[in-house]
């Protein structure tokens, strides 16, 4: 079975990051399939095992990505100096820790030594600075990469979720929601279903923005004049696209069931089903970057931080789903690049 180089930024230091990687690398299980390499502090790992009374692990402690042990779980020191961790607070030094692996990550990602990013949870506040003026990591990531749009996907098992609008206020949500937003989001999901997903024909439900989808127009028309006339034109390209559907009934039976992905008008409306049905096992992927990124889907839990208390299944979904997913599309590159091989071979004929 094929090994990739997974890297992984620590995400905030005073958080349950560190808890949740060393738990699912624990099982040395984990080496069969991806060689794990964690951007980050070997001795704040070693303050985080101490605190969890963690001692049958260790790291093994490189300085490049090259110099990885493919049986052991590795860790690139970032920093060198002593970094002060206080479990459970918001402080600066955090957010640049934060920082300094992911851009350290991602650097490695882009010169080709690792072959997938999974993020551990940071803090949106204390990372900011003049170096990173971004919403969340999706965002940072959409630009280093260069991509025009991209998706953020909440992943469970066969229950896939997308939004329209992410990380916007609600009062300027309506705005947000035209058909070109819409056709873009849809498009993106299709083709991740189908590339990073290995799913032939998709099927997506679209969500609509107003209780009971409007209700015929009573409680608003968004979806009488945009969303469901965007379905329409996307399914006279292709996409079996099918809604809009009132998000409550619809998540409250077994119709989420039914579809390979589902696609959100906003944030809340799309991720708070998704958490209540599948919080710890949830993975965030983000869909239409060039490289393959994801994260468990909570966020930094000061509240638990160093109590050994944190499950670290989400975590080890998104290891999973991240080799998973860069395989699919190597599967699908090579398919592709057979089939090219074979009509210019015809064409020589």
């Amino acid at each position: 079975m094929e090994k990739i180089k997974v890297g992984i930024s620590h995400g905030d230091i005073n958080g349950i990051g560190y808890e949740i990687i060393i738990k699912t690398l624990m099982d040395t299980r984990m080496m069969d399939f991806c060689t794990p390499i964690v951007y980050g502090s070997p001795k704040v790992a070693a303050y985080h095992r101490k605190a969890l009374n963690i001692n049958n692990f260790n790291f093994n402690t490189i300085d490049d990505a090259d110099k990885t042990n493919n049986r052991k779980a590795n860790i690139i020191d970032c920093f060198g100096d002593d970094i002060k961790v206080e479990l459970g607070k918001s402080t600066d030094i955090a957010g640049e820790a934060s920082f300094v692996s992911l851009e350290k990550a991602v650097d490695d990602l882009k010169n080709n030594k690792t072959q997938a990013l999974v993020t551990a949870p940071i803090n949106k506040h204390n990372i900011q600075s003049d170096k990173f003026n971004f919403h969340g990591h999706t965002e940072y990531l959409q630009e280093k990469f260069g991509a025009d749009e991209v998706l953020m996907l909440l992943v469970s098992g066969n229950l896939r979720v997308g939004v329209v609008v992410g990380h916007t206020a609600i009062k300027d949500v309506p705005s947000k929601i035209t058909k070109e937003s819409i056709t873009k989001k849809l498009n993106l999901m299709n083709d991740s279903l189908k590339k990073d997903f290995g799913i032939r024909k998709p099927k997506i439900a679209i969500l609509g923005l107003n209780p009971h989808a409007g209700d015929d127009g009573l409680l608003g028309n968004e979806e009488q004049e945009i969303i469901s006339p965007t379905i329409n034109e996307a399914r006279d390209k292709g996409i079996l696209a099918v809604g809009p559907f009132a998000a409550d009934g619809f998540f409250g039976s077994d119709m989420y069931k039914k579809f390979d992905g589902i696609l959100a008008m906003y944030h809340d409306q799309g991720l708070a089903p998704f958490k209540a049905l599948a919080f710890t096992s949830g993975v965030n992927f983000t869909a239409g970057l060039p490289i393959v990124r994801t994260s468990p889907a909570h966020g930094t839990a000061y509240e638990i931080a160093g109590q050994n208390t944190a499950l670290p299944d989400s975590f080890r979904e998104a290891l999973y789903l991240a080799i998973d997913i860069y395989k699919n599309r190597n599967t699908l590159e090579k398919l592709e690049a057979n089939a090219l091989n074979i009509d210019t071979n015809k064409e020589r004929r």
